[in-house]
């Protein structure tokens, strides 16, 4: 019921840059809280950020001082800036809503994007 839809992936050079995007859509009161995943071949999905309703943000140590989230919640949108980016950043970035209130039914779920390639290479 509830879509994530991500863009923003793409093709960099180390050093550069790109802005991730990710908007939820559907019968949405409030999402708890929204972060970003990858996954590189061959490797464990692991969290690179996310944000609270509060604005408290996780990172992970890989990323902490060149990524940033935030998010707007009247667009029910979370950003991620990626700065200073590396070739071990390439993988494919998902994006996450936890607790998400349903405003019709008022129950709670959590969704998942399809996933945006982020490529960093020379």
């Amino acid at each position: 019921q509830v879509q994530l839809v991500e863009s923003g992936g793409g093709l960099v050079q180390p050093g550069g840059s790109l802005r991730l995007s990710c908007t939820a859509s559907g019968s949405i009161f409030s999402i708890n809280t929204m972060g970003w995943y990858r996954q590189a071949p061959g490797k464990q999905r692991e969290l690179v950020a996310s944000i609270n309703t509060g604005g408290s943000t996780k990172y992970a140590d890989s990323v902490k001082g060149r990524f940033t989230i935030s998010r707007d919640n009247a667009k029910n949108t979370v950003y991620l800036q990626m700065n200073s980016l590396k070739p071990e950043d390439t993988a494919v970035y998902y994006c996450n809503a936890d607790r998400i209130l349903d405003s019709i039914w008022h129950q709670f779920y959590d969704a998942w994007g399809q996933g945006t390639q982020v490529t960093v290479s020379s």
